[in-house]
């Protein structure tokens, strides 16, 4: 121990003797002066103090030292037994993550023998590689399960660099990374997840049923009967939740209110609310299957908050067509059902509400607006033109907004541009647009109702009065600030909504002959000539029009292909690959196409032609954004499917936008969904 020296704190308590000596010698000369005898003998005292400070000094130095070198032995097997005994599981890694040292609660969980186990922590936790451990001098978290108990796996990062300068044995390459080891401490969470997996269980969730058609539904059954159908809707749905410790009420003659735990909740995802199902199987006689539309509020923070969201889910499941469940947990929504045609209603009350309500903003409003999707066609074009025409019958400057209109468009928008009884001014582009629309401005959507797919979404910050007016199902992405929002999914287009509202506009609007073409011509490009998507009330819309003045003769010339689209149309069927037995894919050829979309949407129509054929789908490559057009007759719901790729649409016509991607990536990833769709159950 000759070469061991004190240090610290140790030093200084150890060199207060010298202090001492030289205060006492300091004292010594203080006492000469006063008494030279008493400083001779305070001296001689001094001197014997030293002599054995000096003494005890030398002899006890090394039995001190080596007292502490044992302590510190002693210290440090201390700290390797509490190491050693430590409750939690705890293990040491090198930089591979290879087993270095783990102690004895670690060695009883894994069962692993801690003398001899040498193998790489992977091998006991799946997914513990070293890509995932923590940076240096920091810590990071894992989740696991091991032996169907839940832990929390707490990683550390120590930096061997100083111990390494530090060593007599070692020695560091400057050129290699830091040397690293990795600390694991594992916290059993097992109990902790049950309880709160069990409080999560029992909060409340709150939900509202509506009848989609109830009306309808009676009115298909004889009158003696009605209450019988109503009985056994309300047996099969009090049954259905009771089963399911849920609590039914009924607060109207179609309306449900529900309360039930997050337990439930969860059980009713696994049987996929086949509530929705087992109600249109009541049946005595009624020609027309009840369907039911569900509204669900789940973790939201308040059982009042609960109840809102409810509330919103059941708007959006009737915005999207009835006969679904919308689920509203937390910031997410999910979608169950919604399989089948949405139900026409007989009833105009609501177009006629609508329409009242609208002529008040418009009279309220210093000028009109009206604006559709990008890429206008001719049902948003029609339908602008009729909300034109009901603007000016009340003398209000009106506006529409074309910015890049297709090809079916264009011979319509000439028809205007080049007519002396319209202003030269009532087409504006997007700039114009954006010096037109103030606060006082009455902003009015039509033919979409998602604000990033409207033909200019700043128009919609600068106005705080929207409206919109659509046939599309509502998604998660809406306009969410309209003050008046009309959404009828069973309409077969934009154009028999207006042509409706018309009729109940200012006790009607007298429309020029060729307004009523160019409503006329949305009606029939949206329905496939009257193929898809037609009911009662989109022939009574046309016979409305047809009386304004429209002529079908007129409009067909008006949609007649040049040579480039047809033979574009024909690479597109020639080229098409059948996918798993019932559906159809192809590409269609964007090259010297005005406007390739709608040869893509054209092509897609008639693939549906072929035999065997459940859905098509069409992509084409336009300004580097893939549009897919996606078809159906009535087999296949293919708006479940653009949804799930982004887009929406109707049951059995529907699209996507996928941008900066290419046409191969964009078909794998159809192809993705489509075979997700049909594992999942979704898709018929």
């Amino acid at each position: 121990m000759s070469r061991v020296k004190t240090a610290g704190a140790l030093n200084k308590y150890l060199h207060l003797p010298l202090v001492l000596t030289a205060v006492f010698i300091l004292i010594n000369a203080g006492v000469y002066l006063l008494n030279t005898r008493a400083g001779i003998l305070v001296s001689g005292g001094l001197v014997i103090y030293i002599i054995l400070i000096l003494v005890i000094y030398g002899r006890q130095r090394e039995n001190m030292l080596n007292d502490l070198v044992t302590f510190a032995t002693q210290y440090g097997q201390v700290q390797r037994k509490l190491m050693m005994d430590l409750a939690l599981p705890y293990a040491i890694t090198d930089d591979r993550g290879k087993l270095l040292w783990f102690n004895d609660a670690f060695a009883e969980l894994t069962g692993k023998d801690r003398k001899s186990f040498r193998k790489s922590i992977a091998s006991i936790f799946n997914g513990m590689s070293p890509d995932k451990f923590p940076a240096r001098d920091q810590e990071i978290e894992y989740e696991t399960v091991y032996n169907r108990r839940d832990y929390r796996i707490q990683i550390k990062s120590v930096v061997l660099d100083d111990l390494i300068d530090n060593s007599q044995i070692l020695e560091r390459d400057d050129q290699e990374e830091s040397s690293m080891l990795y600390a694991f401490l594992l916290f059993d969470e097992t109990e902790l997840n049950n309880y709160i997996q069990k409080y999560e269980d029992e909060t409340m969730v709150c939900g509202m049923i509506y009848m989609d058609n109830y009306d309808e539904a009676m009115e298909s059954v004889d009158e003696v009967r009605r209450s019988l159908l109503t009985a056994l809707v309300d047996r099969k749905i009090n049954k259905y939740f009771q089963d399911l410790d849920g609590i039914v009420k009924k607060f109207d003659k179609d309306k449900y209110l529900i309360a039930m735990r997050t337990r439930t909740l969860n059980e009713l995802k696994g049987l996929r609310f086949n509530i929705l199902d087992d109600v249109k199987t009541v049946n005595i006689g009624n020609d027309m299957a009840v369907t039911l539309s569900i509204g669900i509020g789940a973790n939201n923070g308040s059982y009042n908050r609960n109840f809102e969201c409810a509330r919103m889910a059941i708007d959006l499941a009737l915005g999207r067509g009835g006969d679904q469940v919308v689920l509203r947990d937390g910031d997410s929504i999910t979608y169950f059902g919604g399989k089948s045609q949405a139900v026409e209603k007989s009833t105009r009350v609501k177009a006629r509400v609508k329409a009242h309500a609208l002529q008040e903003f418009i009279e309220a409003s210093e000028k009109v607006v009206i604006m559709g999707h990008k890429m206008m066609d001719i049902d948003a074009f029609g339908s602008a033109i009729g909300i034109y025409r009901a603007s000016r019958t009340l003398n209000k400057r009106a506006y529409i907004v074309v910015d890049s209109p297709t090809i079916t468009t264009k011979p319509f928008i000439d028809e205007f541009e080049n007519n002396p009884d319209y202003d030269s001014k009532m087409l504006l582009d997007v700039h114009e647009a954006k010096e037109m629309v103030d606060d006082k401005t009455l902003l009015v959507v039509v033919d979409t109702n998602k604000p990033d797919y409207t033909e200019c979404e700043e128009l919609l910050h600068r106005t705080g009065t929207i409206v919109v007016l659509d046939h599309h199902r509502q998604g998660n992405n809406y306009i969410r600030n309209a003050v008046l929002s009309y959404i009828e999914p069973y309409a077969s287009s934009a154009c028999e909504m207006v042509a409706e509202i018309l009729q109940y506009f200012a006790e009607g609007v007298k429309l020029k002959s060729i307004e009523a073409d160019a409503l006329y011509a949305g009606i029939m490009i949206d329905t496939d000539n009257f193929m898809s998507k037609t009911g009662v009330r989109t022939f009574e819309a046309c016979a409305y029009l047809r009386r304004g003045g429209a002529d079908v003769t007129r409009v067909r010339k008006m949609f007649r292909e040049n040579v480039d689209d047809y033979r574009a149309k024909g690479e597109t069927l020639s080229n098409a690959e059948m996918y798993r037995d019932h559906f159809i894919i192809s590409v269609c050829p964007s090259g010297n196409l005005e406007s390739p979309t709608i040869v893509g949407s054209q092509a897609a129509n008639q693939l549906l032609n072929i035999k065997g054929v459940k859905a098509s789908f069409v992509l084409t490559e336009y300004k580097n954004v893939i549009y897919i057009s996606a078809r159906a007759i009535d087999e296949v719901n293919v708006q479940i499917i653009m949804e799930r790729m982004g887009g929406g649409g109707h049951l059995n016509m529907a699209g996507a936008q996928l941008p900066k991607v290419s046409v191969e990536e964009a078909v794998r990833r159809l192809k993705r969904v489509l075979d997700a769709t049909i594992e999942g159950g979704d898709l018929e």
